[in-house]
């Protein structure tokens, strides 16, 4: 059984940081796309972040561009995300999702990915 636990989240003021961990079990992604999404209360699961198997073309959203980095450690089967000059629109449950196919690009789009974790909270407050 294919598991991916988000970690993390919490209360931060704004212009704070939060590291967020996605630890994945049942199988390796280390030949895999992974991604971040989020989700706010009302509105629409949004596109954060991706990385491809290689890692060579992460991928963001405009929103969070030049703030965020999404990395992996393979080893641990393990992606990132380094949240930085965290704002109050920031705030959202944050999805770690996984992409099943071997060698795949990353994608913005939710349907892309397989496997999802439960989330993990961020607040940001102003």
């Amino acid at each position: 059984q294919v598991n991916l636990v988000e970690s993390g989240g919490g209360l931060v003021q704004a212009g704070g940081s939060l590291r967020l961990s996605c630890a994945a079990s049942g199988r390796t992604f280390s030949r895999n796309a992974m991604g971040w999404f989020r989700q706010a209360p009302g509105k629409e699961r949004e596109f954060v972040a991706a990385i491809d198997w290689s890692s060579t073309n992460p991928r963001y959203a405009v929103s969070v561009k030049d703030r965020f980095t999404i990395s992996r450690d393979n080893a641990r089967n393990t992606v990132y995300l380094q949240m930085n000059s965290l704002k109050p629109e920031d705030t959202a449950v944050y999805y770690c999702a996984a992409d099943a196919d071997l060698y795949s690009g990353s994608s913005n789009y939710p349907a892309h990915y397989d496997y999802w974790g439960q989330g993990t909270q961020v607040t940001v407050s102003s």
